[in-house]
């Protein structure tokens, strides 16, 4: 067959396609029709596996990340980032051991000591090992017991600080932790680490809502659209589509603590009840990762619990986006489709409220309801 009867061959296959679905079904779906489809969630209770409860460390100025003495010693604290610590982790530890070498206050020895084995302790006592530093942490929690064992995990630093609150000086360092944190899970995309890219959907009500920027900054969220009008998306008139992380606390926290461990680390499970404890320490540089510990044990009364309560149902491997709509929000992991979300600003009960998992499962319903 010469190019010319070739090329009229072509042209009459695809002519059929358009003319007769039944004929050629897939081809003529992609010419007709090239949107987005969405997997519906199944929303229902009988697929509830469980309910989970954490209390966020906040503070509406932002997190600490700072470096005082402490006695003989240097202290560093590095906590307070509320509803973003997994996402934050990497980018305020990195702050934090930067701190050690711009103290007047020359360690003794290269042992380190650090406070909390949620991710933020992790996170600190990785990048001291990785400088040639010796480390012990001491936790009264070790994974899977911790509070960021329970967190969604979106890479996504919201609720962290309130922007009316927070200094320009802060401001500055929490988009230097957003870019640091966001480098470094890219590294441990795959899963040995339980991290992966999935597009997420803000369905927003508001057009002026548009021009918010995403937490963090809008360079981090690469291929970014915005949708206007476009019901097919979840039945929002407004939408905001992009890429972004998932972190799966379980496997995720295994296996830097495995990392920890391989790399020589030691842990101690212990509870400090007051610093004089602490004094006793042999350690001459102490990173306080206690999160909301710090309330007691530092005397925060700025640092206030914000309670978060979630249903996680069965797993459902063809679900391949989350969306965002206020408080409310869907991860689709492999443990479990988690569904959120609640913000109790100083509330310290970590039992569900039967009325919270009423609000969530109608609220998700809703959506799915619009789900074509």
């Amino acid at each position: 067959m010469n190019r010319r009867h070739f090329m009229r061959a072509v042209l009459a296959t695809g002519a059929l396609a358009v003319a007769d679905r039944t004929i050629h079904p897939t081809l003529a779906g992609f010419a007709l029709d090239q949107k987005r489809r969405f997997a519906p969630v199944k929303i229902s209770r009988d697929r509830l596996i469980r309910e989970v409860v954490g209390l966020r460390p906040y503070r509406s100025q932002g997190f600490v990340v700072r470096a005082e003495r402490f006695g003989d010693k240097l202290l560093i604290h590095n906590y307070g980032h509320g509803g973003a610590g997994v996402t934050l982790s990497w980018g305020t530890a990195a702050l934090a051991v930067d701190l050690v070498r711009e103290a007047t206050l020359t360690p003794r020895s290269n042992d380190y000591a650090v406070l909390g084995c949620g991710v933020s302790g992790l996170s600190t006592a990785r990048l001291l090992q990785r400088r040639g530093a010796a480390v012990t942490i001491y936790a009264k929690d070790l994974p899977p017991e911790t509070t960021s064992n329970v967190a969604g995990a979106l890479w996504q630093p919201t609720s962290s600080y309130s922007a009316q609150d927070a200094t320009a000086q802060f401001t500055e360092q929490f988009h230097r932790a957003c870019q640091i944190s966001n480098r470094a899970f890219q590294t441990l995309v795959g899963p040995e680490y339980g991290v992966r890219w999935t597009e997420a959907y803000e369905l927003l009500v508001h057009p002026e809502s548009l021009e918010r920027e995403l937490a963090g900054g809008n360079a981090l969220y690469p291929e970014l659209v915005i949708h206007k009008k476009e019901k097919h998306y979840f039945g929002f008139d407004y939408v905001k589509q992009y890429n972004t992380m998932i972190i799966e606390p379980h496997t995720y926290l295994r296996a830097v603590l495995r990392d920890f461990y391989v790399a020589g680390g030691k842990v101690e499970v212990r509870e400090f009840q007051n610093q004089a404890e602490l004094a006793k320490l042999s350690e001459p540089v102490i990173f306080n990762c206690t999160g909301l510990g710090s309330r007691q044990l530092f005397d925060d009364r700025v640092l206030i619990p914000v309670r978060g309560q979630l249903e996680v149902l069965l797993p459902q491997p063809e679900i391949d986006y989350c969306y965002l709509s206020g408080a409310t929000y869907m991860f689709p992991r492999r443990d479990g489709i988690i569904l959120g979300g609640t913000f109790d600003y100083d509330h310290w009960s970590l039992d569900p409220d039967p009325e919270q998992t009423d609000e969530i499962f109608q609220a998700h319903t809703e959506i799915m309801k619009k789900v074509k």
